[in-house]
């Protein structure tokens, strides 16, 4: 830095006068600008409070939603599918709440139930809908929900989409308590999409990841019939 640079800096600091004409200037450009200001302050203002807004609006709906809720889920677990799906008269169904709600947690909630209700009913590709409608960073439902879209393309013979969902469903949080399952289902789909390969390798994951799972002796006895038929 030079001198003249720095007692130019100096001088502004120190001179009470050059401080009062900057200071001058950034009044005149506050001015001049003031709408400018303004407005980019009431968007962040507003910004703050729609974000504040939407989540009460979401845990109220969501509430709301928990308990129109309640009563079809009691029919989802005592296997009345059709009041749960629909509603008794003096309740909403799950297929309402997943509508009504769908911003809120428990409106994604129904459409789990929901699909697994109508998947049971044999009624595939809405089950399909609603359970790729429902999202979850749960260990245990997201997978299977994975796992029961390819289920439902099983029952129609789209085996390369059950192939995709079953793999999502294994690599979903890999563990030795439910993975090895729905690698065994992945298996079967690559059988049944005939790439033999592929389901030796899915059994082979099984056996060399999950030894001690209760897959491991079928994944064993499926593999070798594979290699046997291939040698």
């Amino acid at each position: 830095m030079s001198k003249q640079q720095t007692g130019s800096k100096l001088e502004f600091l120190e001179d009470p006068d050059a401080l009062a004409g900057q200071l001058g200037k950034a009044e005149l450009f506050l001015e001049k600008n003031r709408n400018l200001f303004l407005g980019v302050l009431g968007a962040v203002v507003l910004v703050i409070a729609g974000f504040f807004g939407y989540k009460y609006w979401v845990s109220s709906q969501d509430a709301e939603a928990q308990t129109a809720m309640f009563p079809s889920v009691y029919e989802w677990e005592a296997d009345s599918l059709k009041k749960a799906l629909n509603g008794n008269g003096a309740n909403e169904g799950l297929l309402a709440v997943a509508e009504e709600y769908s911003a809120a947690p428990a409106g994604n909630l129904a459409n789990f139930y929901a699909g697994v209700a109508l998947l049971k009913q044999g009624k595939h590709d809405e089950a399909i809908d609603k359970l790729k409608n429902f999202s979850s960073s749960d260990l245990l439902v997201q997978a299977r929900a994975y796992a029961l879209i390819g289920d439902a393309y099983m029952e129609k013979k789209t085996y390369g989409d059950a192939i995709d969902y079953y793999r999502k469903a294994a690599d979903y949080k890999p563990n030795a308590f439910f993975t090895p399952a729905y690698l065994m289902k992945l298996a079967v789909a690559y059988e049944q999409n005939k790439q033999n390969d592929e389901a030796i390798g899915a059994y082979n994951q099984i056996i060399d990841k999950y030894p001690t799972s209760a897959e491991a002796a079928n994944a064993r006895k499926y593999k070798s019939m594979l290699e046997g038929m291939a040698g």
